[in-house]
């Protein structure tokens, strides 16, 4: 779990990542206002989610592989981080936690059937999972960073191997975003015409990462050298949490146990 200091982990400090930024923030801000009573965050990321999330808990714990910058949580007394690599989840009791937040992690994972079940093992009884990842048919490109990415209908079957009830939402944009989503298409597709012999999917991952990571940055920079305004300005009102359709771009699902 977790990818380091790449362009897969985004952050508020960057400019270039608003697009991706914003609606990420959007997934915390709506677990925000459903979650409450013990609370298991998988995948802390860069952190900004601790700040969302951690006034609507009565207890939040966060774990990712890498550790996050202290101040983070310091200062937190419901807040707890635990550096571990998932699954499974060691550590955490059966039936221990309310709630378990994961977003833009689980694509990431390579045993994801046992990492669900993991998630239901912790949860209590009535206890439900937000998760998030991106909608595979609207990405651009490989994601050498990604094991997989799942549909609507795939994410559905993966999560009702074990959850009774799953709630299918996903995350759209409006005339803005698309406006963005629409330059990144060309950017990609710019670099793509590059590669005549289709490399990025006949090479093992391991081998497209470092320049996919590369060429992803170099991309979102340009875009904002020569869209600043439009990459700037766009937030999480320019994403709505929807029932789920092909063209959104995240899929946003709740299970419930």
């Amino acid at each position: 779990m977790g990818v380091g200091q790449t362009a897969e982990r985004v952050s508020q400090r960057d400019a270039s990542d608003n697009y991706v930024f914003q609606r990420s923030l959007l997934a915390y801000l709506y677990a925000a206002g459903r979650v409450s009573g013990h609370v298991l965050e998988i995948g802390t990321g860069s952190g900004y989610g601790v700040e969302v999330i951690a006034p609507a808990a009565d207890r939040f714990i966060t774990v990712d592989k890498h550790i996050p910058s202290k101040e983070l949580i310091d200062n937190r007394l419901n807040v707890e981080f635990r550096q571990m690599t998932v699954p499974p989840l060691s550590g955490v009791a059966d039936e221990s936690v309310d709630w378990v937040i994961c977003f833009q992690v689980i694509e990431h994972i390579r045993k994801d059937k046992e990492f669900v079940r993991e998630v239901h093992r912790v949860l209590k009884k009535g206890g439900g999972f937000i998760v998030s990842t991106p909608n595979g048919p609207m990405s651009l490109t490989r994601n050498p960073w990604h094991v997989r990415e799942y549909s609507a209908d795939e994410f559905a079957e993966l999560l009702g191997e074990c959850f009774a009830e799953v709630e299918q939402m996903g995350v759209e944009g409006n005339a803005k975003v698309w406006e963005y989503y629409e330059k990144n298409r060309q950017g990609v597709e710019r670099i793509a015409r590059f590669d005549l012999l289709d490399l990025q999917h006949r090479l093992p991952r391991w081998m497209l990462q470092i320049p996919y990571d590369l060429l992803n940055r170099l991309n979102r920079r340009k875009l904002l050298r020569e869209n600043t305004a439009l990459t700037e300005g766009i937030t999480t009102d320019d994403y709505s949490v929807v029932a789920v359709h092909p063209e959104c771009f995240d899929l946003l699902f709740v299970a419930h146990k």
